[in-house]
Protein backbone atom coordinates (compact mmCIF):
# COMPACT_ATOMS: atom_id res chain seq x y z
CA UNK A 1 0.00 0.00 0.00
CA UNK A 2 1.75 3.37 -1.09
CA UNK A 3 1.88 6.35 1.49
CA UNK A 4 -0.80 8.23 -0.58
CA UNK A 5 -3.02 5.44 -0.11
CA UNK A 6 -2.57 5.32 3.72
CA UNK A 7 -2.76 8.99 4.24
CA UNK A 8 -6.11 8.97 2.23
CA UNK A 9 -7.51 6.26 4.37
CA UNK A 10 -6.46 8.22 7.40
CA UNK A 11 -8.18 11.37 6.37
CA UNK A 12 -11.72 9.50 5.78
CA UNK A 13 -11.22 7.94 9.23
CA UNK A 14 -10.65 11.44 10.22
CA UNK A 15 -13.87 12.87 8.99
CA UNK A 16 -16.02 9.68 9.87
CA UNK A 17 -14.80 9.96 13.37
CA UNK A 18 -15.78 13.66 13.55
CA UNK A 19 -18.97 12.88 12.15
CA UNK A 20 -19.58 10.14 15.34
CA UNK A 21 -18.30 13.03 17.57
CA UNK A 22 -20.87 15.68 15.97
CA UNK A 23 -24.09 13.02 16.52
CA UNK A 24 -22.22 12.32 20.05
CA UNK A 25 -22.75 16.38 20.27
CA UNK A 26 -26.25 16.16 18.97
CA UNK A 27 -27.38 13.66 21.94
CA UNK A 28 -26.13 15.18 24.87
CA UNK A 29 -27.74 18.49 23.80
CA UNK A 30 -30.88 17.06 23.04
CA UNK A 31 -30.24 15.45 26.61
CA UNK A 32 -29.84 19.16 27.92
CA UNK A 33 -32.46 20.69 25.66
CA UNK A 34 -35.26 18.04 27.13
CA UNK A 35 -36.52 19.83 30.46
CA UNK A 36 -37.27 23.02 28.90
CA UNK A 37 -39.62 21.19 26.49
CA UNK A 38 -41.47 19.03 29.16
CA UNK A 39 -41.47 22.08 31.25
CA UNK A 40 -45.21 22.89 30.71
CA UNK A 41 -46.30 19.02 31.40
CA UNK A 42 -44.37 18.37 33.72
CA UNK A 43 -44.55 20.82 36.17
CA UNK A 44 -47.91 20.95 37.36
CA UNK A 45 -47.52 16.77 37.24
CA UNK A 46 -44.62 16.45 39.64
CA UNK A 47 -46.17 19.22 42.04
CA UNK A 48 -43.08 21.60 41.94
CA UNK A 49 -43.03 25.40 41.67
CA UNK A 50 -40.95 27.09 39.29
CA UNK A 51 -37.71 27.71 41.57
CA UNK A 52 -38.32 24.44 41.98
CA UNK A 53 -37.92 23.58 38.21
CA UNK A 54 -35.09 26.24 37.58
CA UNK A 55 -33.06 24.17 40.74
CA UNK A 56 -33.89 20.91 38.82
CA UNK A 57 -32.18 22.34 35.63
CA UNK A 58 -29.11 23.92 37.68
CA UNK A 59 -28.95 20.70 39.24
CA UNK A 60 -27.69 19.11 35.48
CA UNK A 61 -24.60 21.61 36.53
CA UNK A 62 -23.57 19.79 39.94
CA UNK A 63 -21.42 17.57 39.15
CA UNK A 64 -20.16 18.72 35.84
CA UNK A 65 -17.55 20.72 37.23
CA UNK A 66 -16.04 17.88 39.41
CA UNK A 67 -16.41 15.54 36.35
CA UNK A 68 -14.87 17.11 33.99
CA UNK A 69 -11.99 17.76 35.75
CA UNK A 70 -11.37 13.91 36.81
CA UNK A 71 -12.50 12.47 33.42
CA UNK A 72 -9.70 14.89 31.93
CA UNK A 73 -6.85 14.00 34.01
CA UNK A 74 -7.95 10.15 33.49
CA UNK A 75 -8.21 10.73 29.56
CA UNK A 76 -4.17 12.29 30.07
CA UNK A 77 -3.84 8.38 30.67
CA UNK A 78 -6.55 6.22 28.91
CA UNK A 79 -7.33 6.11 25.28
CA UNK A 80 -10.24 8.57 25.18
CA UNK A 81 -12.38 5.97 22.88
CA UNK A 82 -13.10 4.11 25.93
CA UNK A 83 -13.82 7.43 27.76
CA UNK A 84 -16.59 8.37 25.44
CA UNK A 85 -17.66 4.58 25.09
CA UNK A 86 -18.67 4.99 29.24
CA UNK A 87 -19.87 8.13 28.95
CA UNK A 88 -22.57 7.07 25.90
CA UNK A 89 -23.56 4.59 27.75
CA UNK A 90 -24.36 6.36 31.21
CA UNK A 91 -26.22 9.08 29.21
CA UNK A 92 -28.70 6.47 27.69
CA UNK A 93 -29.14 4.12 30.76
CA UNK A 94 -29.95 7.07 32.81
CA UNK A 95 -33.14 7.94 30.81
CA UNK A 96 -34.94 4.99 31.80
CA UNK A 97 -35.96 5.86 35.25
CA UNK A 98 -38.32 8.70 34.55
CA UNK A 99 -39.86 6.88 31.50
CA UNK A 100 -40.89 4.35 34.09
CA UNK A 101 -42.56 6.38 36.42
CA UNK A 102 -39.92 8.41 37.93
CA UNK A 103 -41.09 11.66 40.55
CA UNK A 104 -39.62 14.79 40.84
CA UNK A 105 -37.25 13.28 43.80
CA UNK A 106 -36.12 10.49 40.58
CA UNK A 107 -35.90 13.57 37.96
CA UNK A 108 -33.44 15.89 40.51
CA UNK A 109 -31.24 12.77 41.02
CA UNK A 110 -30.97 11.17 37.41
CA UNK A 111 -30.44 15.06 36.16
CA UNK A 112 -27.09 15.84 38.43
CA UNK A 113 -26.02 12.51 37.47
CA UNK A 114 -26.37 12.70 33.95
CA UNK A 115 -24.90 16.00 34.39
CA UNK A 116 -21.86 14.83 35.68
CA UNK A 117 -21.76 11.91 32.79
CA UNK A 118 -21.70 14.66 30.35
CA UNK A 119 -19.76 17.07 31.72
CA UNK A 120 -16.45 16.00 29.92
CA UNK A 121 -18.59 14.94 26.89
CA UNK A 122 -17.51 18.31 24.77
CA UNK A 123 -13.48 18.61 26.06
CA UNK A 124 -13.54 14.62 25.26
CA UNK A 125 -14.83 15.25 21.54
CA UNK A 126 -12.25 18.36 20.90
CA UNK A 127 -10.10 15.85 22.29
CA UNK A 128 -10.59 13.26 20.13
CA UNK A 129 -10.99 15.23 17.38
CA UNK A 130 -7.34 17.22 17.63
CA UNK A 131 -5.99 13.41 17.59
CA UNK A 132 -6.83 13.65 14.24
CA UNK A 133 -6.18 16.08 12.25
CA UNK A 134 -3.07 18.60 12.30
CA UNK A 135 -2.93 21.54 13.74
CA UNK A 136 -3.57 24.23 11.09
CA UNK A 137 -6.67 21.96 10.11
CA UNK A 138 -8.42 21.69 13.98
CA UNK A 139 -10.71 24.49 13.44
CA UNK A 140 -13.27 23.48 11.52
CA UNK A 141 -13.57 20.09 12.76
CA UNK A 142 -13.55 21.19 15.68
CA UNK A 143 -16.61 23.97 15.26
CA UNK A 144 -18.29 21.24 13.42
CA UNK A 145 -18.46 19.68 16.64
CA UNK A 146 -19.60 22.39 17.97
CA UNK A 147 -22.37 22.45 15.77
CA UNK A 148 -23.91 19.27 16.74
CA UNK A 149 -23.88 20.88 20.63
CA UNK A 150 -26.67 23.61 18.70
CA UNK A 151 -28.41 20.53 16.54
CA UNK A 152 -28.95 18.71 19.22
CA UNK A 153 -31.82 21.50 20.40
CA UNK A 154 -32.47 21.99 16.99
CA UNK A 155 -33.38 18.38 15.76
CA UNK A 156 -34.48 17.61 19.77
CA UNK A 157 -37.22 20.23 19.56
CA UNK A 158 -39.73 18.97 17.16
CA UNK A 159 -39.02 15.42 17.48
CA UNK A 160 -39.35 15.23 21.00
CA UNK A 161 -42.99 18.06 20.38
CA UNK A 162 -43.97 15.44 18.10
CA UNK A 163 -43.57 12.15 21.05
CA UNK A 164 -45.20 14.27 23.85
CA UNK A 165 -48.06 15.30 21.64
CA UNK A 166 -48.70 11.31 20.90
CA UNK A 167 -47.13 9.50 24.06
CA UNK A 168 -46.25 11.73 26.91
CA UNK A 169 -44.03 13.63 28.04
CA UNK A 170 -42.31 10.64 29.83
CA UNK A 171 -41.63 8.65 26.30
CA UNK A 172 -39.15 11.47 25.55
CA UNK A 173 -36.84 10.41 28.05
CA UNK A 174 -37.23 6.42 26.75
CA UNK A 175 -36.28 8.24 22.89
CA UNK A 176 -33.22 9.74 24.02
CA UNK A 177 -32.26 6.59 25.91
CA UNK A 178 -32.96 4.37 22.85
CA UNK A 179 -30.63 6.47 20.59
CA UNK A 180 -28.02 6.91 22.88
CA UNK A 181 -27.67 2.77 23.46
CA UNK A 182 -27.40 3.01 19.39
CA UNK A 183 -24.44 5.75 19.10
CA UNK A 184 -22.67 4.12 21.71
CA UNK A 185 -22.96 0.11 19.89
CA UNK A 186 -21.78 2.11 16.93
CA UNK A 187 -18.81 4.38 18.17
CA UNK A 188 -17.70 0.78 20.01
CA UNK A 189 -16.84 -0.72 16.43
CA UNK A 190 -15.75 2.29 14.74
CA UNK A 191 -14.23 4.99 16.88
CA UNK A 192 -10.96 5.25 17.89
CA UNK A 193 -8.37 7.50 18.80
CA UNK A 194 -6.32 9.47 16.27
CA UNK A 195 -2.47 9.60 15.33
CA UNK A 196 -1.92 13.07 16.80
CA UNK A 197 -3.22 12.39 20.45
CA UNK A 198 -1.61 11.79 23.78
CA UNK A 199 0.33 8.55 22.65
CA UNK A 200 1.90 10.27 19.87
CA UNK A 201 2.71 13.33 21.93
CA UNK A 202 4.69 11.36 24.22
CA UNK A 203 7.03 10.69 22.09
CA UNK A 204 7.54 13.65 19.84
CA UNK A 205 10.36 16.04 21.07
CA UNK A 206 10.15 19.38 22.94
CA UNK A 207 9.55 22.63 21.01
CA UNK A 208 13.15 23.75 19.75
CA UNK A 209 14.64 26.49 21.21
CA UNK A 210 15.01 27.91 17.67
CA UNK A 211 11.43 27.02 17.41
CA UNK A 212 9.06 30.31 17.12
CA UNK A 213 5.59 28.81 18.26
CA UNK A 214 3.82 31.77 17.20
CA UNK A 215 4.63 31.13 13.47
CA UNK A 216 5.03 27.38 13.63
CA UNK A 217 1.71 26.53 15.59
CA UNK A 218 -0.31 28.04 12.90
CA UNK A 219 0.86 27.72 9.76
CA UNK A 220 1.29 24.66 7.25
CA UNK A 221 4.73 24.63 7.25
CA UNK A 222 5.15 24.16 10.92
CA UNK A 223 1.96 22.02 11.23
CA UNK A 224 2.00 18.11 11.67
CA UNK A 225 2.65 17.25 7.44
CA UNK A 226 0.81 14.25 5.39
CA UNK A 227 3.23 12.59 7.40
CA UNK A 228 2.21 11.62 11.12
CA UNK A 229 5.30 10.72 12.38
CA UNK A 230 6.27 14.78 11.68
CA UNK A 231 5.50 16.84 15.18
CA UNK A 232 4.60 20.50 14.79
CA UNK A 233 5.67 22.61 17.65
CA UNK A 234 2.02 22.66 18.86
CA UNK A 235 2.13 18.33 19.17
CA UNK A 236 5.70 18.47 20.76
CA UNK A 237 5.34 20.92 23.47
CA UNK A 238 6.25 19.57 26.87
CA UNK A 239 4.07 19.34 30.08
CA UNK A 240 3.96 22.65 31.97
CA UNK A 241 3.42 23.40 35.36
CA UNK A 242 -0.27 23.17 35.87
CA UNK A 243 -0.38 26.46 38.28
CA UNK A 244 0.83 28.18 35.66
CA UNK A 245 -1.69 27.14 33.07
CA UNK A 246 -4.69 27.67 35.16
CA UNK A 247 -3.40 31.25 36.22
CA UNK A 248 -2.26 32.68 32.59
CA UNK A 249 -4.77 35.81 31.22
CA UNK A 250 -5.71 33.40 28.20
CA UNK A 251 -7.11 30.87 30.39
CA UNK A 252 -8.45 32.97 33.01
CA UNK A 253 -10.46 35.06 29.76
CA UNK A 254 -11.40 31.96 28.41
CA UNK A 255 -13.14 30.52 31.75
CA UNK A 256 -14.65 33.86 31.72
CA UNK A 257 -16.03 33.89 28.35
CA UNK A 258 -17.20 30.01 28.85
CA UNK A 259 -19.17 31.22 31.94
CA UNK A 260 -21.32 33.36 29.75
CA UNK A 261 -21.79 30.44 27.36
CA UNK A 262 -23.21 28.27 29.79
CA UNK A 263 -25.42 31.01 31.16
CA UNK A 264 -27.09 31.62 28.56
CA UNK A 265 -27.25 27.76 27.68
CA UNK A 266 -28.86 27.35 30.89
CA UNK A 267 -31.34 29.88 29.97
CA UNK A 268 -32.08 28.08 26.90
CA UNK A 269 -32.22 24.36 27.80
CA UNK A 270 -34.43 25.85 31.05
CA UNK A 271 -36.55 29.08 30.20
CA UNK A 272 -36.89 29.27 26.71
CA UNK A 273 -39.62 27.53 25.78
CA UNK A 274 -41.94 29.00 28.25
CA UNK A 275 -41.07 32.55 27.29
CA UNK A 276 -41.85 32.12 24.10
CA UNK A 277 -45.37 30.86 24.85
CA UNK A 278 -45.86 33.30 27.78
CA UNK A 279 -43.93 36.34 26.90
CA UNK A 280 -44.08 36.23 22.81
CA UNK A 281 -47.65 34.44 23.10
CA UNK A 282 -46.22 31.40 20.65
CA UNK A 283 -48.31 28.23 20.37
CA UNK A 284 -46.92 25.47 21.56
CA UNK A 285 -46.59 23.75 17.96
CA UNK A 286 -44.69 27.30 17.55
CA UNK A 287 -42.66 27.09 20.59
CA UNK A 288 -41.16 24.00 19.28
CA UNK A 289 -40.59 25.49 15.76
CA UNK A 290 -38.98 28.89 17.52
CA UNK A 291 -36.71 26.96 20.10
CA UNK A 292 -34.91 25.84 16.83
CA UNK A 293 -33.84 29.07 15.77
CA UNK A 294 -30.95 30.62 18.23
CA UNK A 295 -29.77 26.74 17.64
CA UNK A 296 -29.19 27.05 14.34
CA UNK A 297 -28.01 30.21 14.07
CA UNK A 298 -25.19 29.01 16.61
CA UNK A 299 -24.19 26.47 14.19
CA UNK A 300 -24.32 28.82 10.75
CA UNK A 301 -22.14 31.52 12.86
CA UNK A 302 -20.01 28.17 14.39
CA UNK A 303 -19.57 26.82 10.43
CA UNK A 304 -18.60 30.03 9.40
CA UNK A 305 -16.18 31.02 12.11
CA UNK A 306 -14.68 27.49 11.73
CA UNK A 307 -13.93 28.07 7.73
CA UNK A 308 -12.76 31.83 8.32
CA UNK A 309 -9.97 29.94 11.03
CA UNK A 310 -9.26 27.27 9.42
CA UNK A 311 -8.76 30.04 6.70
CA UNK A 312 -6.71 32.08 8.20
CA UNK A 313 -4.04 29.93 9.95
CA UNK A 314 -3.15 27.93 6.92
CA UNK A 315 -2.53 31.22 6.14
CA UNK A 316 0.23 31.92 9.19
CA UNK A 317 -2.39 34.03 11.28
CA UNK A 318 -1.91 33.09 14.92
CA UNK A 319 -4.46 31.65 16.78
CA UNK A 320 -5.73 35.15 18.48
CA UNK A 321 -6.24 36.52 15.39
CA UNK A 322 -8.11 32.91 14.06
CA UNK A 323 -10.47 31.83 17.04
CA UNK A 324 -10.29 34.45 20.05
CA UNK A 325 -11.16 37.70 17.95
CA UNK A 326 -13.39 35.95 15.93
CA UNK A 327 -15.08 34.37 19.56
CA UNK A 328 -14.61 37.89 21.25
CA UNK A 329 -16.60 39.34 18.60
CA UNK A 330 -19.28 37.26 18.40
CA UNK A 331 -19.59 37.51 22.45
CA UNK A 332 -19.70 40.83 21.75
CA UNK A 333 -22.86 40.92 19.65
CA UNK A 334 -24.55 38.42 21.57
CA UNK A 335 -24.30 40.79 24.53
CA UNK A 336 -25.24 44.08 22.79
CA UNK A 337 -28.72 41.94 21.53
CA UNK A 338 -29.72 40.65 24.93
CA UNK A 339 -29.68 44.28 26.45
CA UNK A 340 -31.62 45.47 23.72
CA UNK A 341 -34.03 42.75 23.93
CA UNK A 342 -36.15 44.07 27.02
CA UNK A 343 -37.06 47.45 24.56
CA UNK A 344 -38.63 44.79 22.00
CA UNK A 345 -41.71 42.59 21.53
CA UNK A 346 -43.25 40.01 19.13
CA UNK A 347 -41.47 38.96 16.26
CA UNK A 348 -38.38 41.54 16.96
CA UNK A 349 -38.27 39.84 20.58
CA UNK A 350 -37.84 36.54 18.30
CA UNK A 351 -35.29 38.40 16.05
CA UNK A 352 -32.46 39.43 18.99
CA UNK A 353 -33.18 36.52 20.94
CA UNK A 354 -32.28 34.09 18.09
CA UNK A 355 -29.08 36.40 17.69
CA UNK A 356 -28.04 37.26 20.88
CA UNK A 357 -28.15 33.09 21.96
CA UNK A 358 -27.18 31.86 19.08
CA UNK A 359 -23.85 34.16 18.81
CA UNK A 360 -23.28 33.03 22.66
CA UNK A 361 -23.78 29.34 22.63
CA UNK A 362 -20.22 28.77 20.74
CA UNK A 363 -18.59 27.83 23.73
CA UNK A 364 -16.02 25.05 22.14
CA UNK A 365 -14.45 27.95 20.81
CA UNK A 366 -13.09 28.63 24.06
CA UNK A 367 -11.40 25.47 24.63
CA UNK A 368 -10.53 24.71 21.20
CA UNK A 369 -8.49 27.96 21.43
CA UNK A 370 -6.71 26.99 24.38
CA UNK A 371 -5.69 23.79 23.51
CA UNK A 372 -3.14 25.19 21.60
CA UNK A 373 -1.27 26.20 24.79
CA UNK A 374 0.08 22.86 25.51
CA UNK A 375 0.96 19.42 24.48
CA UNK A 376 -1.04 16.88 23.09
CA UNK A 377 -0.50 15.27 27.03
CA UNK A 378 -2.13 17.83 28.81
CA UNK A 379 -4.46 19.00 25.99
CA UNK A 380 -7.31 16.95 27.59
CA UNK A 381 -7.36 17.76 30.88
CA UNK A 382 -6.91 21.61 30.37
CA UNK A 383 -10.35 21.74 28.20
CA UNK A 384 -11.70 19.78 30.74
CA UNK A 385 -11.29 21.78 33.16
CA UNK A 386 -11.90 25.21 31.11
CA UNK A 387 -15.37 23.49 30.87
CA UNK A 388 -15.97 22.38 34.26
CA UNK A 389 -15.49 25.50 35.62
CA UNK A 390 -16.82 27.58 33.25
CA UNK A 391 -19.81 25.30 33.90
CA UNK A 392 -20.76 27.24 37.22
CA UNK A 393 -22.57 29.92 34.66
CA UNK A 394 -25.04 27.05 33.65
CA UNK A 395 -25.84 26.36 37.28
CA UNK A 396 -26.67 29.55 38.52
CA UNK A 397 -28.55 30.96 35.57
CA UNK A 398 -31.94 28.55 35.57
CA UNK A 399 -31.95 29.07 38.66
CA UNK A 400 -31.35 33.07 38.92
CA UNK A 401 -33.78 33.16 36.10
CA UNK A 402 -36.63 31.30 38.42
CA UNK A 403 -35.74 33.71 41.18
CA UNK A 404 -35.70 36.88 39.04
CA UNK A 405 -39.61 35.67 37.79
CA UNK A 406 -40.59 34.64 41.19
CA UNK A 407 -39.13 38.27 42.90
CA UNK A 408 -40.72 39.86 39.99
CA UNK A 409 -44.24 38.10 41.26
CA UNK A 410 -44.79 35.99 38.86
CA UNK A 411 -46.27 32.31 40.13
CA UNK A 412 -47.00 29.21 38.12
CA UNK A 413 -50.80 28.68 37.35
CA UNK A 414 -52.47 25.24 38.42
CA UNK A 415 -52.38 22.46 36.67
CA UNK A 416 -55.00 23.08 33.48
CA UNK A 417 -54.96 26.80 34.03
CA UNK A 418 -53.59 29.41 31.74
CA UNK A 419 -51.17 31.94 33.09
CA UNK A 420 -53.45 35.69 33.43
CA UNK A 421 -52.11 38.92 31.71
CA UNK A 422 -51.00 39.99 35.17
CA UNK A 423 -48.80 37.03 35.53
CA UNK A 424 -47.26 37.39 31.92
CA UNK A 425 -46.52 40.68 32.75
CA UNK A 426 -44.31 39.75 36.15
CA UNK A 427 -42.90 37.15 33.84
CA UNK A 428 -42.03 39.48 31.07
CA UNK A 429 -40.68 41.80 34.19
CA UNK A 430 -38.28 38.62 35.53
CA UNK A 431 -36.84 37.01 32.31
CA UNK A 432 -36.17 40.91 31.57
CA UNK A 433 -34.11 41.55 34.55
CA UNK A 434 -31.96 38.04 33.50
CA UNK A 435 -31.42 39.59 30.08
CA UNK A 436 -29.78 42.96 31.84
CA UNK A 437 -27.61 40.53 33.58
CA UNK A 438 -26.53 38.03 30.43
CA UNK A 439 -25.86 41.44 28.33
CA UNK A 440 -23.46 42.72 30.79
CA UNK A 441 -21.64 39.67 31.44
CA UNK A 442 -21.15 38.54 27.67
CA UNK A 443 -19.88 42.34 26.13
CA UNK A 444 -17.35 41.91 29.11
CA UNK A 445 -16.56 38.69 28.33
CA UNK A 446 -16.68 39.46 24.52
CA UNK A 447 -13.82 42.45 24.87
CA UNK A 448 -12.02 40.41 27.10
CA UNK A 449 -11.38 37.83 24.52
CA UNK A 450 -10.68 39.76 21.67
CA UNK A 451 -8.08 41.77 23.73
CA UNK A 452 -6.08 38.46 25.54
CA UNK A 453 -7.30 35.34 24.53
CA UNK A 454 -4.18 34.92 23.01
CA UNK A 455 -3.05 31.29 23.76
CA UNK A 456 -0.22 31.46 20.99
CA UNK A 457 1.48 33.62 23.65
CA UNK A 458 0.46 32.03 26.40
CA UNK A 459 2.62 28.45 25.30
CA UNK A 460 5.76 30.62 23.78
CA UNK A 461 5.84 32.00 27.00
CA UNK A 462 5.61 28.57 29.40
CA UNK A 463 7.49 26.81 26.85
CA UNK A 464 10.40 29.34 27.32
CA UNK A 465 10.19 28.93 30.94
CA UNK A 466 10.35 25.31 31.02
CA UNK A 467 13.09 25.51 28.66
CA UNK A 468 15.36 28.08 30.78
CA UNK A 469 14.69 26.02 34.29
CA UNK A 470 15.89 22.85 32.40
Amino acid sequence: MTHAVQIGKMNRRAWIITGLLVLFQIIAFADKAVLGLVAHQAIPELGISNVQFGFIGSAFFFLYAVASVVIGVWAGRAPIKWILLALGLSWAILQFPMLFGGGAAVLLVTRIILGGAEGPATAMSLSSAHSWFRPSDRSLPSNLIAIGSTLGPVIAAPALALIIANFGWRWVFGALGLVGLLWTAVWLFVGSDGPYGAKFGKKGAGVETGDSFDDVAVSDAAAVDSDPGNASAVDRQQPVPWRSILLSGSFLVAVFAGFTNFWTQGFLTTWSPKYLAGVVNLSPEMVALFFTFPWLFGAAVLLVLGILGRWLMRRGHSVHRAIGIPFGASLTVAGLCFLLLPATSGATSVVLLTVAAGCSVIYPMAPSAMAYAVGPRQRPVLMATLGGIASIGAIISPTAVGLFMDAAGYRTPEPGKKDTIDMIAHMTDGVHQSFGVAGTLLVVAGVLSMAFLNPDRTGRRLQGKLARLG
